[in-house]
């Protein structure tokens, strides 16, 4: 029919800011490609409108009506629906050879944002990352939020202030939050969501959240880590990653999501996600692999894992010389 349409549960037909924030790499690269700015000039256009907008204590809510141009609930998340938006505007200025300043300076603004209102220490000095929902924040932290460590360690050296260290410590902080939860589960594997209330740590309290479907996050926090620390408590949780997917993961045809990560015996779902291969072992691979395997200063991972050819500055003018 030619007309788009949301889906209903998304706060009245609103689009999700991880769906419509995450093209950007992918469009930049194809203009690049083509040679035809008209696909970069899209997903800026999306950019611009989201930083004209006025957020709630600087947060980005998952939802946006495309008809009113304005927020749904005021629903924030760093795991599932809002999570990738974050990881492209740090990811657009790195692709972009350091030269987006507008991507790079909405990055550390909205770091700043959930560093205030999102980020807490658990009694135990666990820290998390909440969520939050009209202004309440929920104790609760997705297995797709673990992704943020790797995330705020690869953006440490653009930090502005003098941030770097802190960025790193961030990033090690939530890396080591997020083995907790892998840890404290019988099956050394981590929930799909885990809570910080009530007196649990770092433990899935409810039963739909306590599958484990071959997710890629905490591996890929792992290897930032590694690449950019050389700690080696990165590739030993790593191994143990392996080790717990070998063991409870692998079937004749490949391998299966876990029901429960907390019971003694394996219930599979039956199914092998399609990000298992192109994230959890790539990163796995890239883990226990040398730096110089696709060096962080040619290349950039979109959310997927495919990596883009950082498009440095003097690209431009060797193409031309070659002609």
């Amino acid at each position: 029919s030619g007309i788009g349409r949301n889906w209903p549960w998304a706060s009245g037909g609103s689009s999700i800011l991880a769906e419509f924030g995450t093209l950007h790499l992918e469009f930049v690269h194809l203009s690049h490609l083509s040679g035809n700015p008209v696909f970069a000039e899209k997903v800026m256009n999306i950019r611009k409108v989201l930083n004209r907008l006025d957020k709630p204590e600087g947060l980005y809510p998952n939802y946006l009506n495309p008809s009113s141009g304005q927020w749904g609930q005021h629903h924030v998340s760093i795991g599932g629906l809002g999570d990738s938006f974050y990881e492209y505007l740090l990811k657009a200025w790195l692709m972009s050879d350091k030269t987006d300043e507008e991507g790079k300076k909405m990055y550390y603004e909205a770091v700043q944002a959930m560093e205030t209102h999102l980020i807490r220490k658990s009694s135990g000095g666990l820290t998390y990352i909440a969520e939050w929902k009209g202004g309440l924040l929920e104790h609760k932290m997705g297995h797709l939020t673990c992704f943020a460590g790797g995330m705020f360690a690869l953006g440490a050296d653009g930090a502005p202030n003098d941030k770097t260290g802190h960025h790193i410590e961030l990033g090690a902080e939530i890396a080591r939050t997020c083995h907790e939860s892998y840890d404290r589960t019988s099956m050394k594997l981590g929930p799909e969501a885990f809570r910080f209330d009530g007196g649990v740590e770092a433990i899935a309290t409810r039963q739909n959240e306590k599958y484990y479907i071959l997710r890629p996050e905490v591996i890929e926090t792992y290897m930032y880590m590694w690449r950019l620390t050389h700690d080696p408590k990165y590739r030993q949780w790593g191994w143990e990653a392996v080790e717990a997917l070998e063991k409870h993961c692998r079937v004749d045809g490949g391998y299966s999501g876990i029901r429960d990560v907390y019971n003694n015996h394996e219930s599979h779902d039956d199914v092998q996600q399609s990000f298992f291969l192109s994230e959890t072992l790539k990163y796995l691979y890239l883990l226990f692999s040398e730096d110089d395997l696709l060096p962080f200063e040619h290349w950039v991972f979109n959310t997927e894992a495919h990596p883009f050819p950082v498009l440095h500055k003097d690209d431009g003018n060797k193409e031309e010389n070659q002609k």
